[in-house]
């Protein structure tokens, strides 16, 4: 098996455990780890198809644009899920009924 197969085998492993992760789990944080891990995924497939032509460096700068958004999305998802934990004093997203006070 070449190497860009086995980059994208690990990347689409990496993608399908993140989806799991967040259709079966119903914790706020895991569901955000889920959302990572799917993110982490993604990421390595760019890098992957920009092993396939080096030349182009768009696989690269796709994945550094993932890795900002990423960054972004962990800081308001957080920030979001300790806004709830005051209210509810739980993680769990089946407690969360209502958005006002």
């Amino acid at each position: 098996m070449e190497q860009i197969q086995l980059y994208l085998i690990t990347g689409i492993i990496l993608f399908a455990l993140g989806l799991t992760v967040v259709v079966t789990r119903r914790n706020a944080i895991l569901t955000l780890m889920g959302i990572e891990l799917m993110l982490n995924g993604a990421n390595l497939n760019f890098v992957a198809f920009n092993l396939a032509d080096p030349n182009q460096l768009t696989g690269a700068t796709a994945s550094i644009f993932v890795i900002v958004l990423a960054a972004a999305e962990t800081a308001v998802a957080l920030a979001f899920i300790i806004r709830i934990w005051r209210y509810i004093k739980s993680a769990n997203t089946d407690e969360l009924h209502t958005l006002g006070g």
